[in-house]
């Protein structure tokens, strides 16, 4: 599980309490473990000794994982040679982890606990750089037991695992450009702790900056003792001389050496007597402070936003300290308020384990304050960069849990990556920002998605002024479908011509993906253009979704599902600039890589933007129930042990899941099918899941979202990181539709309306700025906010009629609304 925050990136705990994957030096870094030593990632040890003297020490993590038992050093596992625990389980709700060690021949039990605050409509205290790191041990003798914890890491300062050279002489990893790291020990009235900077890394170097590693202060009966360097001879003589030292007694004697190593391992120990069958918890904090965080091409300097708010890592510690209990609590009380819901555990599950993607290397804020994304990032690098607008269309975790940071990217959208001249919208966004830099292509979902997403930004927020401010970039946005050899050239509702798309691929002709999209962001368009009383917009999108709609059931739907339209393309001339991105056919007049009568898995994810902004039916509600009938019908594979698929492979042998197109008639199938068509996409899945809630189809939607969850179980991938085009995928996140779908919930900041559903239910709801509950019973719901605030004018409970306020109030944390409802008006 990745610790850490918004924008800062992490590291993470495994299963058995292993620290691996440092990744807070601007990049991801999967497979780094922040040392110059081979396989030695940062790690806690206790050491005991009876009244007897005898003497019994372990590091504090369980067994190494079987699939580990192999590497060039042995074994893949760091810290492989420490003896460790016997036996571990870990528990985990997401932000907090806890691993519980266990071990007969040793005379206590261990548990580590660790999380960083994670409060919803809170981005800055969601987004600090911090692992709040507590060990709780526990005397399981009837002996009085003199005991230590100890923590100890190199200081990588300089390091990111992507530049190294070895040693062979005696076996050290030396990072290039590293040299005579400092650490420090420090006190304050807070902390102790030790302070790891360096003085030779290039202080505008993207691994430059400070880490700190520290506890309490004052800890009744407790002795602090610690250590900034030890051993620097080679062949792991640190290692050697940090286990000694400690095993020794349970303390650590500072000890200054002549020579020094470029990066200096440190040990910071909290000695304490046990008294039998007692229980004691010691905090560590891990900060760290990397401000020269790279543009895209990882070559100038964009800053981190974090970093504008403290001087250094220690700062980090110093001020995060006293806020803790506070911050605590508040995560708690969100954690406690979802799990506690009545959602099925497995959409809570999927929900709130790929929120974590926000707090991952695939998000992070530039030092303006900016939010931005890759798509997902690789083991060393990002993956497809510039807030891509076809992926990012699919998640719902940054607009309803941190709804100022999705506004954000849409500012960023419109300010620099809307070209004026023709209304083409880059969906990729270059940095350093500057207008009409970005990449002059467009993308079709991605161009219709953004007016789908300024639409809801709008209502979540209630923000008049943003939507005064993006206006006219929206208007921009629609009429560029409609310029010559645009996708809607003739104006007639119904999206043709070149499309590129999240397949990595142009349509040619009509099709349902791109058709939803566009019926969604005309509805939207016309919504929009409404409140801004400019009729004129207002009625042609009107005009426009009202034809597309009905041209679309009638010459897309063939029964069962919205097959596409292959239209081929005699000259490429006739394409308008910047459709055409050259990934898809050579030959227009006979294109390849198309959808063409397949039951594509995605093809109403238009549709499910629409219900969640509370927009409607795009289409014929009948035909858009057919439709998800069908794709749990022809799409769904029960073994893909048993299934063919020439492309990547995010399911396998008996795992079950949702392909992306599958034809019901083979015979009807293009010689060369959809780029992708044969892959499973989980964040495709949990769209199509969310589309089965609306439609009532619980138990296909269940077994969907059971199917994906399954394939992320922990032994055979991360439940914390749902691939596909690299780790920490940010499509992966529409796993939150599906906690707007089930409790229907809808918010209007503009109006004052709630929506939620009649079914009775505990019901967590989140509007990206204030958070709560709604309990429904049977006449009566009950809406609480427990964070944030929330103006109220009017109550719609689906099938139970609307309640308007005698006079609209603003409910303020802690405060709450009985409202009283006629089930089945």
């Amino acid at each position: 599980m990745p610790v850490g925050g918004i924008g800062t990136g992490n590291i993470s705990i495994g299963g058995n309490g292993q620290w691996k994957d440092v990744e807070i030096m601007n990049k991801p870094a999967v497979g780094f473990y922040g040392s110059v030593t081979p396989k030695q990632a940062p790690c806690f040890m206790v050491f005991t000794k009876d009244a007897a003297g005898n003497k019994r020490s372990k590091a504090l993590m369980g067994p190494i994982a079987a699939a580990d038992y192999a590497g060039s050093e042995g074994s893949n596992s760091p810290n492989h040679g420490l003896p460790r625990f016997k036996n571990a389980s870990f528990d985990v709700a997401y932000p907090f982890a806890t691993v519980q060690l266990q071990d007969d021949d040793m005379p206590v039990t261990a548990t580590v606990k660790t999380f960083n605050p994670f409060i919803p409509g809170d981005a800055i205290t969601s987004g600090i750089p911090i692992a709040v790191i507590r060990y709780t041990v526990t005397n399981t003798t009837n002996t009085t037991l003199t005991t230590s914890i100890a923590g100890s890491l190199d200081n990588f300062i300089g390091m990111d695992g992507s530049k190294v050279e070895f040693n062979n002489f005696n076996r050290a990893i030396v990072p290039l450009g590293v040299k005579n790291n400092r650490n420090v020990f420090r006190k304050s009235s807070r902390l102790t702790g030790i302070d790891m900077r360096s003085d030779s890394v290039d202080t505008d170097a993207s691994a430059w900056g400070t880490i700190a590693l520290s506890t309490a202060a004052e800890q009744e009966g407790a002795v602090i003792t610690y250590r900034t360097e030890f051993d620097p001879k080679g062949w792991n003589a640190n290692v050697n001389d940090m286990w000694d030292d400690f095993t020794d007694d349970g303390m650590f004697r500072d000890t200054v050496f002549t020579d020094k190593a470029n990066s200096p391992r440190c040990g910071l120990s909290v000695a304490f007597t046990l008294p039998p069958h007692a229980t004691k918890e010691i905090q560590f904090l891990l900060t760290w402070h990397f401000p020269n965080r790279k543009d895209w091409n990882d070559k100038m300097t964009i800053g981190n936003y974090y970093t504008t708010l403290y001087n250094d890592a220690w700062d980090v510690a110093e001020k995060t300290l006293p806020l803790l209990p506070v911050l605590e609590q508040q995560t708690l009380d969100f954690v406690n308020l979802f799990i506690n819901s009545s959602y099925p555990a497995v959409v809570k599950e999927a929900a709130l384990f790929n929120s974590s993607t926000l707090r991952s290397q695939t998000a992070f804020r530039t030092k303006d304050g900016n939010f931005f994304g890759w798509e997902g990032v690789f083991n060393n690098t990002g993956s497809c960069y510039g807030n891509c607008s076809h992926v990012w269309n699919y998640e719902f975790a940054s607009p309803f849990l941190f709804g100022e940071m999705a506004k954000k990217m849409r500012e960023v959208e419109y300010n620099y990556g809307l070209w004026d001249s023709s209304g083409l919208l880059s969906f990729r966004i270059s940095l350093p920002l500057k207008k009409n830099t970005s990449w002059k292509a467009a993308a079709a979902d991605g161009q219709m998605g953004t007016v789908m997403k300024t639409y809801r930004e709008w209502q979540l927020s209630g923000d008049d002024v943003f939507l005064k401010n993006v206006w006219p970039g929206v208007k921009k946005i629609l009429s560029f479908a409609w310029i010559p050899g645009g996708w809607d050239a003739d104006k007639d509702g119904v999206m043709e011509g070149c499309q590129h798309n999240t397949m990595d691929i142009e349509y040619y002709g009509p099709n349902p993906e791109i058709e939803f999209w566009y019926l969604g962001a005309l509805k939207a368009g016309a919504a929009m253009a409404h409140y801004m009383k400019d009729a004129s917009f207002e009625a042609t999108c009107t005009r426009l979704f009202k034809q597309g709609s009905a041209w679309c059931d009638e010459h897309l739907f063939n029964g069962e599902f919205y097959i596409q339209k292959i239209q081929p393309i005699a000259n490429k001339n006739d394409i308008a600039k910047g459709l055409l991105i050259g990934m898809g056919a050579k030959d227009l007049r006979n294109p390849d890589f198309q959808i063409g009568e397949g039951c594509l898995v995605d093809q109403l994810v238009g549709q499910n933007m629409a219900h969640i902004c509370g927009l409607g039916y795009l289409a014929d509600s009948i035909h858009i129930k057919k439709a998800l009938q069908s794709i749990w019908k022809y799409n769904y594979v029960r073994s893909f042990g048993d299934h063919f698929n020439n492309m990547r492979s995010y399911a396998l042998g008996n795992e079950s899941g949702l392909m992306l197109t599958a034809y019901p008639d083979p015979s009807k199938r293009p010689a060369i099918p959809l780029s992708y068509a044969f892959e499973a996409w989980t964040g495709l899945e949990y769209t199509a899941a969310t589309g089965m809630l609306y439609e009532g189809l619980q138990q296909e939607a269940l077994q969907t979202i059971t199917n994906v969850r399954n394939r992320f179980n922990g032994y055979t991938r991360n439940p914390f990181n749902e691939e596909e085009c690299g780790n920490h995928y940010a499509r992966a996140m529409a796993s939150w539709s599906a906690i707007i779908a089930i409790s229907g919930f809808h918010y209007s900041a503009v109006t004052g309306k709630f929506t939620i559903t009649s079914t009775p239910g505990n019901y967590f709801w989140s509007n990206g700025y204030a958070w709560g509950n709604a309990v429904v019973t049977g006449k009566n719901v009950n809406i609480a906010v427990r964070y944030g605030s929330l103006k109220l004018a009017a109550v719609i409970v689906k099938n139970g009629g609307t309640t308007i306020l005698k006079e609209p109030v603003v409910l303020k944390a802690g405060d709450s609304k009985l409202i009283s409802f006629l089930p089945g008006k």
